[in-house]
């Protein structure tokens, strides 16, 4: 989790990712951060996203990206 959450500070440094749970739906994150996360996450977690869960719902906070990462890395 610290690693996921040191990616998405270097994006938005001003956001605390502990705490935001709107992160799409408040348009935090736009479709360049996305990609760049999916690059990130590839580099550091070796799991690829699926175009399927590029969804808000995986991407509106950070605990469901480290979750969407677990779930990727378990059926990996």
């Amino acid at each position: 989790m610290e690693t996921l959450l040191k990616i998405l500070e270097e994006l938005h440094p001003e956001v605390d990712f502990k705490t935001e749970k709107a992160l799409i739906d408040n348009k935090i994150l736009d479709s360049f951060d996305i990609i760049t996360l999916i690059t990130e996450i590839n580099e550091e977690f070796g799991v690829r996203i699926p175009v399927d869960e590029i969804v808000p719902e995986n991407f509106n906070s950070a605990e469901a990206l480290y979750k969407l990462i677990q779930r990727l890395q378990d059926e990996g």
